[in-house]
């Protein structure tokens, strides 16, 4: 299950979220772009099977959301979600993959993912997941979302910004790292949404980040300094 809360009916999102599908995985990216096809909420525009195709396309396409499919090496992974977000800066980047490990999930989100989801993810849910995204917020599986929760358990050592965070704001930020909407971050917080979306910009600028993923990776201390690789090779050719 993706860690939401109750999720407003399709109608509430406009305009609708427009998707395009990056899979090289040769895996089943056909039964994917069939589910975005005519979800409500959603305008899928484009299905992509290699990395360079969809690379050269982003810039015309300017998709709100971009799901990746990959079964590749972390670096790998790393490297086209990178090299993604700076060819589309204004397009969020959901990843589906097979790994579900702590490590794998804070690199792909320090890298600039804005959502982490299990293949294994069913129809409904993932499309509530691109609508979330689209919505504002930043869609975990379950299973990633309590990897999550578990490592914040175990955070000892104070963290580069997180000290200037009020107790509002840092509880704000780690509903969020567990997936949740404003709306669920407000009933749980007992505060408006309006003033959670105040929190949340405020975090972000006292953290020095433009995403949640960003300051979730802020949280683990991901260095996103470093320069971005080199474009990676198309898959399969």
């Amino acid at each position: 299950m993706i860690t939401h809360c109750l999720e407003p009916s399709p109608a509430a999102y406009a305009p609708a979220a427009r998707t395009a599908l990056l899979d090289t995985t040769g895996g089943p990216s056909s039964r994917l772009h069939d589910w975005l096809e005519g979800a409500p909420g959603i305008r899928h525009l484009e299905r992509f099977t290699d990395f360079e195709s969809a690379w050269r396309r982003l810039p015309a396409l300017r998709p709100d959301v971009m799901l990746v499919v990959l079964d590749e090496s972390e670096k790998y992974a790393v490297e086209v979600v990178r090299e993604l977000r700076l060819k589309a800066p204004e397009t969020q980047i959901v990843v589906l993959t097979d790994q579900c490990d702590s490590r794998h999930v804070f690199t792909i989100l320090g890298a600039g993912a804005t959502g982490y989801l299990l293949k294994t993810t069913p129809r409904e849910e993932l499309l509530a997941a691109v609508r979330e995204v689209h919505a504002g917020g930043a869609p975990l599986s379950s299973d990633v979302a309590r990897l999550v929760v578990e490592s914040f358990s175990h955070q000892s050592r104070p963290q580069t910004g997180l000290h200037t965070l009020s107790h509002q704001e840092r509880a704000v930020l780690d509903l969020l790292a567990s997936g949740c909407l404003y709306k669920e971050i407000a009933d749980r917080l007992g505060i408006g949404i309006n003033t959670v979306s105040t929190y949340v910009r405020r975090t972000y600028d006292k953290l020095q980040v433009r995403s949640r993923a960003q300051a979730v990776a802020k949280l683990f201390n991901l260095d996103e300094s470093a320069a971005a690789p080199r474009r990676p090779h198309a898959v399969g050719h």
